[in-house]
């Protein structure tokens, strides 16, 4: 259903409960239109009658007839009114019970598929929803899913084929032309410090390309890790305040502090600083690198996160492969987490502050 066709349910009332709400609500009102229609009619019909007594009643009775019959016909309708209500109400709790119960047997399917869907996975989606029953429209819609999932697992294993191939296809020949450069030519020779510069920019570039895939494609495996921990590895004047554990892989949140601090590092400035700060722990631990350099505007900072885009002042030939920080948040969608960054004016030295915000389950215990 659509947020619009929850209306004052809430967001989290289940199908299940709207139905059999929906279901009461329906025979209550057409319920109710029926009593009037029958209230109304028995009204009539008792005026009829009342009119008929008062006739067959001599001349002196008159008054006292009529004063009768009104008393008579006014405690008949309430007490059908009332008891009409009563009855409303108690049918109308048992259509309740009868639309849940319905809701319930109609949305069973649907719950099997859901919790099929759950077991599912970049490394499982040879998987299918497999619904059995009459051929009807949650069978038609299982199919369409089953069919999806046969496309995305073609996908899928076409990619890891991909990267596969792509990696030693690609890693081979560079290793193979450093080797000969470095045999072939003289350390002193500067087209020989050229063309090796260019095999390790290459080699650079490969890795960074196939480890922002990988982060791209998900977890297929996760463990706790402690990501202070993690951090002080990579970087051993990091202030810690906290230290969550972080549910995913270690190797990958390696190469995000790795990659964080790189780029701090490499787009500072002559004297500069980095500064490094670990805080909080369940339910989020936030990675905070911070350094000086050349001043960033607002309005591209942004464009930093996107695959070889460098910092001002770079260009293609230098060190870095201009993946940095798409790495950074590529691994850190991956483990459910967000990475932004913030320019610094020039008063406060320029550079970014870039945050890394994870979620975390517990706060490990030194």
């Amino acid at each position: 259903m659509s947020p619009s066709g929850t209306g004052c349910l809430g967001a989290g009332s289940t199908v299940r409960t709207r139905i059999a709400l929906v279901y009461g609500g329906v025979f209550l009102v057409l319920g109710a239109l029926l009593l009037l229609v029958v209230n109304l009619l028995v009204r009539a019909g008792t005026d009829g009658e009342k009119e008929a007594i008062v006739a067959r009643a001599g001349e002196v009775a008159v008054v006292e007839a009529y004063r009768i019959g009104d008393d008579v016909g006014r405690a008949a309708n309430e007490q059908m009114l009332m008891w009409s209500c009563l009855a409303l109400l108690v049918i109308a709790c048992g259509a309740v019970v009868v639309g849940w119960w319905t809701a319930g047997r109609v949305l069973r399917p649907v719950h099997e598929m859901t919790a099929r869907a759950r077991r599912l996975s970049e490394r499982d989606l040879g998987g299918r929803l497999a619904v059995r029953g009459p051929d009807d429209e949650l069978k038609e819609l299982g199919d369409t899913i089953d069919a999806l999932l046969g496309r995305l697992e073609t996908a899928f294993d076409s990619q890891r084929r991909f990267i596969a191939n792509a990696s030693h296809e690609l890693r081979t020949p560079l290793a193979t032309q450093r080797a000969a450069l470095q045999v072939g030519l003289d350390e002193d020779c500067e087209v020989r410090r050229i063309l090796l510069d260019t095999n390790r920019h290459s080699e650079r570039l490969l890795d960074g390309l196939l480890l922002l895939a990988r982060g791209e494609r998900g977890l297929a495996e996760r463990e706790d890790v402690p990501f202070a921990e993690v951090v002080a590895e990579e970087y051993e004047d990091v202030a810690v305040a906290g230290d969550g554990v972080v549910r995913g892989s270690r190797v990958l949140l390696r190469q995000l502090v790795r990659n964080l601090v790189a780029n701090a590092v490499a787009h500072n400035v002559p004297g500069g600083t980095v500064d490094v700060r670990v805080h909080g722990g369940a339910p989020t631990v936030v990675l905070t690198v911070l350094n000086t350099g050349p001043v960033v505007p607002p309005d591209e900072v942004e464009s930093l996160f996107e695959p070889f885009r460098r910092g001002a002042g770079r260009d293609r030939t230098g060190p870095g492969a201009g993946l940095g920080l798409s790495i950074v948040r590529s691994i850190a969608t991956a483990h459910g987490g967000t990475a932004t960054a913030v320019a610094r004016g020039a008063g406060e030295g320029g550079g970014l502050v870039v945050t890394v915000t994870l979620p975390a389950t517990v706060t490990r215990r030194s």
